[in-house]
């Protein structure tokens, strides 16, 4: 479904992405990296990841165009297969179209390129417009591109799975930056098999489609052109747990944020504050538990805020003030709501009676 259209027929339309600017910089440094043949793209994978192999004269730029994913995707399996059975050559695939089975529902996926070598492996190559300054980049960028490569090098794999001999996939991928304050191109091989694996495990424990779709209600319907009552009711059969983090990739963020702060719940503080919560799912729950009404005096996040909550009245009592805990209470819900409006996380706020 377009989970654009979805959340805008909620009432609650994204408002993330990449702007503009960042989209034409970050293409016109694609076009420069593969230019003329991907010359110098094939010399930056020569020199940080095959420096062994004929430097890349005379590569093989195959055409990939086709009608629709199904077709793109066999036409790449086609180019690759082809590469395979001609060694000694260098074979530079410009937007390949790859395939992974995901929850039982086929992904299509666009690596920026994939190279094979003379060897006949195959090597994942992710473009980004973020520098790298004096040979290093920012740590979480770096990551992001390693665990969106990694999942390239499965879709990958399942490809050369079908040949025989299966060619190997290489598990260092190549990530082609901007050198400093330039648009010069430099790069740096970034070893995936941490991520490969993780990603890999998450893949298997999916819930399937199949099986989602037979939990929902008869007849429910996610059609934008519902009427509020019902695509919201249609919305609310699916469970969805909100936390900051997914401003940045779902569609939906915004309404589920609605959603969470209205029932107070934790998650819309963060994954970090709910792990250290335990089993307390909302904002009352936790306060109720720091004031000995709730929970199980055992559990040792239920102590951890009972000691909080003492001696903060302790610190309290010490300076004359005379908050109490019940303004904490409503400190702690309109920090909350203030942090969420503004994309934060709001733990600042809810930290002297949370924690």
């Amino acid at each position: 479904m377009d989970k654009a259209a979805l959340a805008s027929a909620l009432g609650s339309p994204s408002a993330f992405g990449q702007s503009q600017f960042a989209l034409v910089r970050g293409n016109a440094f694609e076009a420069r990296v593969k230019a003329d043949g991907g010359a110098e793209l094939l010399r930056l994978v020569h020199e940080k990841l095959d420096r062994g192999a004929e430097p890349p004269a005379d590569a093989r730029v195959p055409d990939l165009s086709a009608t629709g994913p199904e077709g793109r995707t066999a036409r790449t399996a086609l180019a690759l297969r082809e590469a395979a059975g001609a060694p000694g050559t260098w074979t530079l695939l410009d937007h390949p179209m790859l395939a992974l089975d995901v929850a039982g529902s086929p992904a299509f996926l666009e690596p920026d390129a994939v190279v094979v070598h003379p060897d006949g492996s195959w090597t994942v190559v992710e473009i980004k417009s973020f520098p790298m300054l004096d040979g290093s980049a920012d740590a979480a960028k770096v990551g992001a591109a390693a665990r969106q490569a990694a999942v390239y090098v499965l879709a990958l794999e399942r490809v050369a799975a079908r040949l025989d001999p299966a060619p190997r996939v290489r598990h260092r991928v190549l990530l082609v930056c901007p050198k400093d304050f330039s648009n010069l191109p430099t790069a740096s091989a970034v070893d995936v098999r941490k991520q490969r694996a993780v990603t890999d495990r998450q893949l298997a424990r999916l819930t399937r489609v199949e099986d989602i779709a037979d939990a929902l209600p008869e007849g429910v319907c996610f059609s934008p052109g519902l009427p509020a009552e019902e695509l919201t009711a249609a919305v609310e059969a699916v469970p969805a747990t909100y936390a900051p983090e997914c401003l940045s990739a779902c569609e939906l963020a915004f309404h589920c944020r609605a959603r969470s702060l209205a029932d107070g719940a934790v998650t819309s503080l963060g994954r970090p504050v709910r792990a250290e919560l335990g089993g307390l799912s909302t904002v009352e729950d936790v306060l109720a538990a720091a004031r000995g009404e709730y929970g199980d005096p055992d559990d040792p996040a239920v102590a951890a805020l009972r000691r909080a909550a003492r001696l903060r009245t302790e610190a309290m009592a010490t300076t004359g003030a005379g908050t109490t805990l019940a303004g904490t209470a409503e400190g702690a819900r309109t920090g909350a709501a203030e942090g969420a409006r503004t994309g934060a996380t709001g733990v600042s706020e809810v930290r002297p009676g949370c924690r």
